[in-house]
């Protein structure tokens, strides 16, 4: 009989899937690596996994346990999913800028889940951040996972994510464009293939109002370049520890809008219900349409499933109001 022990075990080894309609101005070969296919719906299934998977080694986290995080919402889903089926309680904060979906979502995978302000510096007393570190230092055996500077976040990509793309095509990618937040997904799966191939062109999307792209160039945070946005999953007021920023050859901004409407093209024309990070990434790979030859082959990294924005980027009236549609 061909069965899973647990629902853990059917983590990666998401397919690739070649774009057309949406990327008729690009002369590259485009493949998407869709990680909504993970079982919690997006790629920080793995990540959440091995961040887990360290902590226990480590004796970090301990039987009966509690699990805190600070998340826009998919690194919680994948580390209550791991809680399940390992046994451990969930505490996450997330910010009243996200989708209510999401924060549902993982009140309905057992997590407690604690909303605090977006606007305020990720120092303030209220910022999920900072919520994270008190719990984690009030409650007893229990262990903040901290994607933001956890090693483990960049590992987990560098062992799954990095190889299986290698694998998939042949060697023969030549850029990887992923939407950037903590670094983990760009860091670990840059760093194998660039191990593999020198050459290869990793490329990062940022959005506007966030200071990593600026960082990247200057090694200087930017305070008037940071304001609230939009756009979820991806961009930093903070410079986590996990982004390797000698691995990432190019930042390329995306507006809130072009990376909505870019993720409503995503389902329309290729029939993918997918995040706001990946409309992102898309975007972002348009701007960049100049620097691709025909003979390029060109990952992007489809970060999570559309489920998680149905009130909001799948929503007509939320779209006009934010004036992304007519």
């Amino acid at each position: 009989m061909d069965y899973k022990n647990n629902i853990l075990e059917t983590i990666g080894n998401t397919p690739l899937v070649k774009l057309s309609k949406s990327v008729t101005t690009i002369p590259a070969l485009v493949l998407a690596k869709v990680e909504s296919f993970n079982p919690g719906h997006s790629i920080k299934d793995r990540m959440a996994l091995k961040m887990v998977e360290v902590a226990e080694a480590e004796g970090r986290l301990k039987p009966g346990g509690t699990i805190i995080e600070c998340t826009s919402g998919n690194t919680g889903m994948g580390l209550a999913l791991a809680a399940a089926v390992k046994g451990y309680k969930c505490i996450f904060t997330t910010t009243d800028k996200q989708s209510k979906e999401k924060a549902d979502i993982l009140r309905a995978v057992g997590a407690e889940v604690i909303i605090c302000p977006t606007n305020v510096e990720a120092d303030d007393p209220a910022s999920y951040y900072s919520v994270a570190e008190r719990l984690s230092k009030e409650i007893e055996n229990s262990c903040w996972m901290n994607q933001y500077d956890n090693p483990a976040n960049s590992l987990g990509h560098y062992e799954s994510t990095g190889p299986e793309i290698w694998r998939q095509t042949d060697g023969k990618i030549t850029h990887l464009i992923v939407g950037v937040g903590t670094g983990g997904t760009i860091s670990g799966t840059g760093k194998y293939l660039k191990e593999q191939n020198p050459n290869i062109k990793i490329w990062g999307v940022d959005t506007y109002g966030s200071a990593l792209k600026k960082y990247h160039e200057t090694g200087e945070i930017d305070h008037d370049e940071i304001y609230p946005y939009v756009t979820e999953g991806i961009g930093e007021d903070i410079i986590p520890e996990n982004i390797n920023f000698s691995i990432i050859d190019h930042f390329e901004k995306v507006t809130d809008k072009d990376g909505a409407v870019a993720t409503r093209e995503l389902a329309l024309q290729e029939g993918l219900l997918l995040g706001n990070s990946c409309g992102s990434a898309l975007a972002g790979l348009r701007q960049l349409a100049g620097k691709l030859t025909k003979d390029d082959v060109v990952v992007i990294i489809f970060h999570d499933h559309g489920s998680r924005y149905v009130g909001k980027i799948f929503n007509d009236d939320w779209m006009k109001e934010k004036g992304f549609m007519d």
